[in-house]
């Protein structure tokens, strides 16, 4: 499901929300969209840097809404397919966020669906300088700040753990040493990456499991539990 241009009920749809709960957040300002002919409008561009924004402060609930709209006999894992055991980097060298970023792309390019890895590199430098993507507790989720059909065939997520870690825009929160690039073709598939990742990493265990794993299987392995155990709590 993509949208330049949403009303309330394909926005609801959209994050797996109540529609009426979201006309009262954008009747508040909180919620960014402008009415037009006296009924709301919201762009993709817009909810999805938004939903970024809110994502660290939402509740288990809310992440999990966003899987709703998908049926339970239907709902199937949406990071591990994504993730190639050859997009999986355990000895990250990069030493600044620039050459983290140019070679977590170049990472991502070995599954051969990337067209064009110097504008996949720019977008998702682009979206780094509206706001840094990374979060509390050590691990980041850089992306293209919009989907790019012709630089990508098909989505990858590729996967880098750097030793001891690095600056990647945490703040105080300190430095970041698990990197999570996200290349979706699709608005809905990106967000729910995201809400996904974020229940998994808010689970101590997992991040801790991620630092110690002695391979790239095994690193897959423990991103195909952990979503499947997402299963049972939606």
């Amino acid at each position: 499901m993509s949208h330049d241009v949403m009303d309330l009920n394909q926005l609801a749809s959209f994050l797996g929300r109540d529609a009426r709960e979201l006309g009262k957040l954008a009747n508040r300002g909180y919620l960014p969209g402008r009415k037009i002919g006296g009924e709301w409008r919201f762009t993709t561009a817009e909810i999805q840097s938004w939903v970024e924004n809110e994502l660290p402060r939402w509740s288990d609930e809310e992440l999990r809404a966003i899987d709703r709209n998908v049926r339970a006999s239907e709902w199937e894992p949406a990071i591990a397919p994504l993730l190639p055991v050859e997009c999986i980097d355990l000895e990250f060298s990069a030493r600044t966020k620039n050459s983290a970023i140019r070679d977590l792309v170049k990472l991502a390019d070995r599954s051969n669906r990337l067209w064009d890895i110097e504008a996949i590199v720019e977008a998702v430098e682009q979206r780094e300088a509206r706001g840094a993507t990374a979060w509390p507790g050590g691990f980041a989720t850089p992306h293209p700040h919009r989907r790019l059909p012709y630089a990508q065939g098909e989505s990858v997520i590729a996967f880098a753990r750097s030793p001891g870690g690095l600056a990647f825009g945490a703040g105080r929160e300190g430095l970041t040493d698990l990197f999570f690039l996200i290349c979706c073709v699709d608005d809905a598939e990106h967000l729910r990456v995201l809400s996904r990742l974020s229940r998994m990493m808010r689970r101590a265990d997992f991040a801790e499991s991620l630092r110690g794993a002695e391979s790239a299987r095994e690193v897959l392995e423990l991103i195909q539990n952990a979503e499947e155990d997402l299963l049972q709590t939606r």
